[in-house]
């Protein structure tokens, strides 16, 4: 699968359409990166490869969300002409960037492997029950890649990641606002209680690290060692040191508040809820 061709444009117009990212793959420096500040940074790297194979795959999830949503000529538009767009942006700029800082790795060969496990997980039917719930979920999965930007920008010890993982932050945090948005029509219409809510971003949150995360450190690992030997207990032994790494830098109260708004509790509920989750997430991102 070859990346699509990244064309600047607007988005449609509509009052609930936010503003077109303010930034181009080709804006970002690719030439001053010093590889030398990256040695050593092993998990960063992992981490940089896994979320560029999921976001340049963004079209096949979105071709999903538009048969999904047919007939929501507004989400629909946005789906397909501004956030399919801007995600598969993201994997192209990390792509170029992995191929600028690490060119030994053979990325086209190793996606291309991950690709084929990864598809199998991206189908209308494995969609939520209901228009709401699906929105839901992707607010969850908005929220996960909104705090990992956030925490890769404070990490990185190269300027130019710095500033290619603010971008895609502020994207992601754009897209969350605009799910919520249209989560929060088809909640009322649905009239979709908290219980339901609550179950699908459970849910969401487990399959999220079963499929994606894990199949991207496996073809990764692979390459890597050059090895056909790879187990559970491998994927495991990352995941401890990966959450280690991000643990000093994620952003634990904004994860937390991002979350929670969809439960759409009451203000002191929300602010009763907020420190809670905040405790609880720190005790799994360790």
């Amino acid at each position: 699968m070859q990346p699509m061709n990244m064309n600047r444009g607007s988005a449609p117009g509509s009052p609930a359409t936010p503003a077109t990212a303010g930034w181009h793959v080709d804006d970002i420096p690719y030439h001053a990166i010093d590889p030398a500040l990256l040695h050593g940074h092993d998990d960063l790297f992992v981490m940089l490869v896994g979320a560029s194979f999921v976001e340049i795959s963004s079209d096949l999830y979105t071709r999903n969300l538009v048969e999904y949503y047919r007939g929501d000529t507004v989400l629909n538009a946005w789906l397909d002409r501004q956030w399919q767009h801007e995600e598969v942006q993201h994997g192209v700029a990390l792509r170029r960037y992995i191929a600028a800082a690490w060119p030994e790795f053979p990325w086209q060969q190793v996606y291309d492997d991950f690709l084929d496990d990864y598809r199998r997980f991206c189908s209308v039917e494995q969609l939520g029950p209901t228009r709401a719930l699906e929105l839901a979920a992707r607010c969850l999965v908005e929220t996960g890649t909104a705090t990992l930007y956030t925490a890769l920008h404070h990490l990185s010890p190269e300027p130019v990641l710095r500033q290619l993982t603010l971008n895609i932050r502020n994207d992601e945090v754009r897209h969350y606002k605009h799910f919520l948005h249209h989560f929060r029509a088809y909640r009322q219409q649905e009239g979709t209680g908290r219980a339901a809510i609550l179950r699908t971003l459970w849910q969401r949150a487990a399959e999220v690290d079963n499929e994606d995360a894990f199949y991207a450190f496996k073809h990764t690992f692979l390459a890597s060692h050059k090895t056909q030997a790879f187990g559970a207990a491998d994927y495991r032994r990352y995941r401890r040191r990966a959450f280690a790494l991000a643990h000093s830098q994620y952003p634990f109260d904004m994860a937390a508040k991002m979350i929670l708004k969809p439960l759409a509790l009451s203000r002191p509920l929300q602010r009763a809820a907020v420190p809670l989750l905040t405790t609880g997430l720190r005790f799994v991102i360790r």
